[in-house]
């Protein structure tokens, strides 16, 4: 309690001396204007190449009079009359300015064209499009743009994985199951946005293995302390999926991909805005795979019974396929006065998944599969400059419908060669015909006002509310269970952020965390009766960012946040198969302290060459922290449970660098290390009993890693226009325990074993990226992959793709 009280009073020490010692640039002010006639001025902010920038800062130079481009770029502002100056800020590009005579009661329009002063760089993009107020944000986040994955077969999750400090975790090939790890918190401690909206219960064939990377502008991480503006309730951090929501008067995009394991991929993408405001769009995308690779896996011996874990043999997965299939329709109006954007949205999705396995590769399943479908409608409303000027208004609400189901009828059981045994009972794992319909409510509420340049207060609100309902099928009657399960959560959060300058800014925030739970619980030792119980959780965190331009290209990043973490619906409820959940677990709760320190400089007669490096440090104390672990059941199999273990201490690192020489290379990489301990003294469940893993590393969590990339772009390759691409990468993986390393007689026992894995795409554009044709090979070297545990993901593997784009990209 001592170290944690003294990590949080020296962090917020520190933010309040970076912002009472940083210079602050004095701006006169202006009189009352009410007293003063007044001019109104509009327009729109464009780039180099006509595209609209959000975001942007258009102020009156030498006053606080001032505002924020919405997401068409678009601006509006009452000034007072006389001579002024109209200027254009945005970090990454030169400024502008539009100097304006204006007398009382004129309308005047003035737009900006910005070109940048800086490139961005690749993959930690800190400058232009949009992406450069990341960096001027207190709260440590990076930005991946995805723009230059669309001609390649990668989705979400593969951009994801070139992040600084995130790391992610499949459990096997297309369509398995996913999670992320940023700075040593990994799973439900992340929670994920699309345009920040959360995302939590929207299934899983909207999961993001399965979307496209080009359906993403950029992909926002936040690592560690998180803005109240995403009303999240996370320890490790948040993915913020930004979509292209520039005005475009058409466009159509479609590509397909094919490969190894019978993969087969597809998206379409179209859309339309008017001169009147009117827009719509639709994105199409579709999987599918056999996911037929071959593994390395012990075989059970049907005569004997017995499975010879030190043999193992090459098996190829054979009830592995997965399909999905998804459609987002979007209807709306943008860039009126009483609503900048306004918009509806339908999603539907469906999906087919063989399980081949089960939380161990040793355990296999022959006809066991899951399907299940989802509709989402949704609402989006933005204003800017509501009622009084500085005053934004963001809205968001949907409605998710989302049916599972589980089927396990099978009669026999299976080895890894496909060979069959009778059961005495049916069912694989747990004889199972079940439909879980399941219903989530969400919606977000975000007021945002500025007042003059320098200070800007936050309010938000998230409320989510989840119910689900069990209907075996196995019998000719339906039967559903007498107890359904339901939770609410709300999340009320408010901030104040003081930005006086351009080189220093602070954000100080407080949230109040509220959970409602009901559902069954067993009321005997065989889990055979069941009653209804209810419990309330509560919790109130705080925090605070700051950040410093020491110089120009010097960057300094501080925050700590006292946050919690409810427990998700998997971990409460589980998921009616593999995974056991706990109704009465607790929340999760943590100190969290990060630094970070970033250089990004541009050389050269041309500044042609550029170096972005940066360096960060993280620190956690987490009490009550939820652990999945894999727990026997009887018959030799098992699932996957959630307890609260108790306490749990991390520290870490991570350094990246990048490289780039005009448009021709890019070449950079990523460094983790994170060390998460058992800080546990006393063995759970007792009250004096020594723990025997007290310090050890926490099992099946990866603590060093690293990769690195390579590109280089021929511009104006064969003809003008063309532009031909040639990328390499890598990922690397320190081996690890997936157990406790007191397990097993040897060191070796469940252990996870180091991986190098590479990758390489050569990728043709013609006529400015309209017809795109590209090559890739996945895991050159056929190296044997994990993620989780000891399931194994595909080896080599490779894959063509055709994409045509027309119209506004």
């Amino acid at each position: 309690m001592k170290i944690r009280n003294t990590a949080k009073h020296l962090a917020l020490y520190l933010i309040y001396i970076i912002a009472a010692l940083a210079p602050i640039e004095a701006s006169a002010t202006e009189p009352p204007t009410e007293a003063r006639p007044s001019v109104f001025i509009e327009g729109v902010v464009k780039d180099s190449e006509g595209k609209p920038m959000p975001y942007t800062t258009v102020f009156v130079e030498g006053t606080t009079r001032g505002t924020t481009t919405d997401i068409e770029g678009r601006y509006r502002l009452n000034v007072v009359a006389g001579d002024i100056t109209l200027v254009a800020q945005m970090l990454g590009y030169a400024e502008e300015r539009s100097m304006l005579d204006t007398d009382a009661g004129e309308h005047h329009i003035v737009d900006f064209a910005l070109t940048p002063s800086a490139t961005d760089i690749d993959q930690v993009v800190v400058e232009a499009s949009g992406v450069g107020r990341l960096r001027r944000s207190a709260f440590n986040a990076v930005a991946v743009d995805t723009r230059g994955l669309k001609n390649t077969t990668k989705n979400i999750s593969d951009a994801l994985s070139r992040a600084p400090g995130l790391k992610v975790r499949e459990s096997g090939g297309v369509g398995s199951d996913l999670s992320l790890m940023v700075d040593g918190f990994t799973g439900k401690h992340v929670k994920i946005f699309i345009d920040g909206v959360p995302q939590e219960g929207v299934g899983a064939a909207f999961s993001l293995n399965n979307i496209p990377a080009g359906y993403a502008d950029r992909i926002e991480v936040y690592r560690g302390v998180v803005p109240v503006g995403f009303g999240a309730d996370a320890l490790g951090g948040v993915v913020n999926i930004v979509t292209n929501k520039s005005r475009r008067t058409w466009f159509m995009d479609a590509a397909y991909s094919f490969g190894s394991f019978n993969t087969h991929r597809s998206s379409v993408n179209a859309g339309q805005t008017f001169d009147n405001g009117l827009m719509w769009e639709v994105y199409a995308f579709q999987n599918y795979s056999d996911n037929n690779y071959k593994v390395d896996a012990p075989v059970e011996d049907f005569a004997t019974g017995r499975i010879d874990r030190t043999k193992l043999e090459s098996v190829e997965r054979f009830n592995d396929t997965y399909h999905n299939e998804s459609v987002v329709a979007k209807f709306g109006v943008v860039g009126k006065k009483w609503a900048d954007r306004l918009v509806v949205s339908m999603n539907y999705s469906q999906f087919y998944k063989e399980i081949q396995t089960g939380v161990r590769q040793e355990i296999v399943y022959g006809d066991k599969h899951r399907r299940g479908h989802s509709l989402m409608p949704s609402l989006e409303y933005v204003n800017h400059n509501l009622f009084v000027e500085g005053l934004d208004l963001t809205l968001t609400a949907n409605y998710n419908r989302n049916v599972t189901t589980n089927i396990d009828t099978a009669q026999y059981k299976y080895n890894w060669r496909g060979e069959t045994k009778r059961l005495n009972s049916p069912g694989e794992q747990s004889y199972q015909h079940t439909r879980s319909d399941n219903d989530n409510w969400n919606a977000t509420a975000t007021l945002n006002y500025r007042l003059g340049k320098a200070h800007t207060f936050t309010l938000n609100h998230v409320f989510n509310a989840f119910h689900r309902a069990n209907t075996s099928l196995l019998a000719n009657k339906a039967e559903r269970d007498a107890i359904d399960k339901q939770t609410m959560k709300n999340i009320t959060g408010a901030q104040y952020r003081l930005a006086p300058s351009k080189r220093w800014n602070a954000s100080f925030f407080a949230k109040y965390y509220a959970m409602d739970v009901a559902g069954p619980i067993a009321t005997d030792a065989n889990a055979t009766q069941f009653v209804r119980t209810t419990r309330h959780e509560d919790a109130f965190g705080y925090g605070a960012a700051g950040t410093l331009f020491i110089l120009p290209e010097l960057q300094a990043k501080l925050s700590y946040e006292r946050a919690y973490r409810l427990p998700t619906i998997e971990e409460m409820f589980g998921n009616e198969d593999l995974e056991m959940g706990d109704i009465g677990i607790r929340p999760e709760k943590s100190d969290n302290l990060n630094f970070n320190l970033s250089y990004s400089g541009r050389y050269g007669a041309n500044d042609d060459h550029g170096l972005y490096l940066e360096a960060g440090v993280v620190w956690r104390n987490t009490d009550d922290y939820i652990q999945r672990n894999i727990v026997d059941l009887s018959g030799g199999k098992s699932a996957a449970s959630y307890i609260n273990y108790g306490k749990v201490l991390t520290w870490g690192a991570n350094l990246t660098a990048r490289y780039t020489f005009s448009k021709w290379l890019s070449l950079g990489g990523n460094f983790t290390y994170m060390d998460v301990r058992d800080n546990m003294p006393i063995a759970i469940g007792t009250t004096s009993m020594p723990n025997l893993g007290y310090r050890d590393r926490m099992p099946n969590i990866p603590y060093l890693f690293a990769d690195a990339d390579i590109t280089f772009t021929w511009h104006d390759c064969i003809w003008r226009g063309n532009i031909l691409t040639l990328s390499y990468d890598n990922q690397y993986m320190h081996r690890f325990y997936y157990y406790s390393s007191r397990i097993g007689s040897n060191k070796d026992d469940y252990m996870v074993p180091d991986q190098f894995s590479h990758n390489i795409t050569l990728s043709y554009s013609i006529k400015g990226g309209r017809y795109n044709f590209s090559v890739e090979c996945r895991n050159i070297t056929n190296e044997r992959l994990y993620d989780n545990f000891s399931l194994q993901k595909a080896g080599r593997a490779f894959y063509g793709r055709v994409r045509i784009a027309f119209g506004g990209r």
